[in-house]
């Protein structure tokens, strides 16, 4: 039988929920804007397709200029009233967003699927890691706050669409738990109706956030420059981060900017080969498409052949498919390994670097086929990129030195442990990074040369939950480290003349 779309989840089924759990933030066609503790009709919806299959989903309600400010104006407002409100009422409503949030768990997880095109286990993963890490905060902040008390104003955050729960939302949770009232700018490229859920349920409860979206050369002047804003949250690429940093440096901003590196995994003297085919399949998630994946390898040359061995036969287990194709409408949701990119546009932007590689001396060592049986008859499947992995991309070419946010992995070969160094630092700073090597000394001496924020033993390493760290080395990070209690500090003040863990231009200090 041809595959079909399993039942009651169409973008339609999720749409008409969604007007009967929020109709305050839904409106027949479009969302709205949050600011004011209001939801406003106001910007210009901008039209938006699902990664999935091509097919009209919502888009991001676009303010101008000055409805920017006008919302960043009212989060003030808020601000001023919030930041005096008892920490145990903070508490009682952040945890009251928490139920709802859970309570609506699945429809949160469906937006995700078809806004993002995340597979059904992943979407339910980032939802369940945003109750559960903000869960944690609500039961330990009074620890982590001590004295601290509240920025000046508000923390504007502006954000990735790859995990608007997990990462987005819980940060927002955080950050108004801490006593700070909130503002988010939607994702352009997806995720607008997950995120308009999410702050629905929180207004309800009376958490002070503004949801607004535009374009960033738009938007830039209120949600990074203006002086109402107390702190910029930025997670994204390093050419807009590094206009959010000039900006913030120039004002002099209390800051947290996450940026994209080339996270590489190394290859060293190792014979562990089972170890690393297991491991494989689990680093494609999400067709690596996270700010933690591992798209390059370093490895050893006279390893290379026990490299593939293990490798090849592993990478060819991913699974890649519509995340809601199903034999018969009542089976449950397919497992897949990743779905569709984020638009057909980065699609086709990767595949043509791949071309242009393998043009300029790339040797392609696995490319896979779609499996007709994981998507729907005629789908749209544009947004689709199958693994690839190529070796020795050429230095012309951006897989040598850029992340390529897509299921493309790259091989660099190396014969001593300095090209090994040199290979793994090759974009001036990463989040994460992984040596593999038999010998506990030669990582003891190697992994402190090797310049990100966290670097595995023969594991991957990820952003973390709880009371784990998190920032990056070199340009992969700017301004304050986040995780565990270093993300209430980082939004809150502490005693005069205080330096914060962070990556600064006057300083850089690792956490104690």
């Amino acid at each position: 039988m041809a595959p079909t779309l399993k039942a009651r989840t169409s973008w339609d089924d999720a749409w008409q929920r969604c007007l009967t759990v929020a109709p305050e933030a839904f409106r027949d066609d479009r969302v709205l804007n949050l600011w004011n503790a209001g939801w406003h009709a106001d910007g210009h919806p901008l039209p938006a397709t699902t990664p999935v299959d091509g097919r009209p989903v919502a888009g991001p309600p676009r303010l101008d200029a000055a409805g920017a400010h006008q919302a960043v104006r009212a989060s003030l407002d808020q601000h001023r009233a919030w930041r005096h409100i008892p920490l145990a009422e903070r508490r009682a409503r952040v945890a009251a967003t928490l139920d709802a949030l859970a309570h609506h768990r699945d429809l949160l997880a469906l937006l995700l699927v078809w806004e993002i095109g995340k597979p059904w286990r992943l979407a339910l993963a980032d939802v369940d890691r945003a109750i559960d890490g903000v869960r944690w905060y609500v039961d330990g902040v009074d620890t982590m706050l001590g004295d601290r008390t509240p920025l000046t104003g508000p923390v504007s955050n502006i954000a990735s669409w790859n995990y608007p729960m997990s990462v987005l939302v819980h940060t927002l949770l955080v950050q108004a738990l801490a006593g700070n009232a909130v503002i988010a700018k939607a994702p352009t490229d997806g995720g607008v109706s997950c995120l308009t859920l999410a702050c629905a349920l929180a207004a309800r409860e009376g958490v002070p956030v503004t949801l607004v979206s535009g374009s960033g050369g738009q938007l830039s002047q209120a949600l990074v420059r203006a002086p109402e804003i107390g702190c910029v949250s930025f997670v994204g690429g390093r050419d807009t981060g590094a206009h959010v940093a000039t900006d913030v440096a120039d004002l002099g901003k209390r800051h947290i900017l996450e940026q994209e590196g080339l996270n590489t995994w190394g290859i060293w003297n190792f014979t562990d080969w089972p170890k690393l085919a297991a491991t494989i399949p689990k680093l494609f998630d999400y067709g690596k498409q996270r700010c933690t994946a591992y798209p390059r390898f370093v490895v050893q040359r006279d390893a290379f052949d026990a490299f593939l061995a293990a490798y090849l036969p592993a990478v060819r287990t991913l699974r890649v498919g519509h995340p809601l194709a199903v034999s018969d409408p009542a089976d449950p949701y397919p497992e897949l390994d990743f779905g569709p990119l984020i638009n057909a546009a980065k699609a086709k932007e990767l595949t043509d670097q791949v071309a242009e590689a393998v043009d300029r001396g790339a040797v392609p060592v696995y490319r896979a086929a779609p499996d007709p049986g994981r998507f729907l008859p005629g789908q749209d499947t544009s947004a689709y990129v199958h693994p690839v992995t190529l070796l020795a991309p050429p230095p012309s070419s951006p897989l040598h030195h850029a992340e390529p946010f897509g299921p493309v992995d790259t091989i660099v070969l190396v014969d001593t442990e300095a090209e090994l160094l040199a290979a793994m630092n090759a974009s001036n700073g990463a989040l994460v990074a992984t040596l593999s090597t038999d010998d506990e000394a030669t990582y003891a001496r190697l992994a402190p040369q090797i310049r990100a924020f966290k670097v595995g033993h023969g594991t991957a390493r990820s952003r973390g939950d709880r009371d784990e760290l998190f920032g990056g080395f070199g340009a992969s990070w700017r301004g304050a480290f986040v995780g565990g209690e270093l993300l209430i500090r980082a939004v809150t003040q502490g005693p005069a003349g205080e330096r914060l863990p962070g990556n600064f231009p006057e300083y850089h200090l690792m956490p104690a």
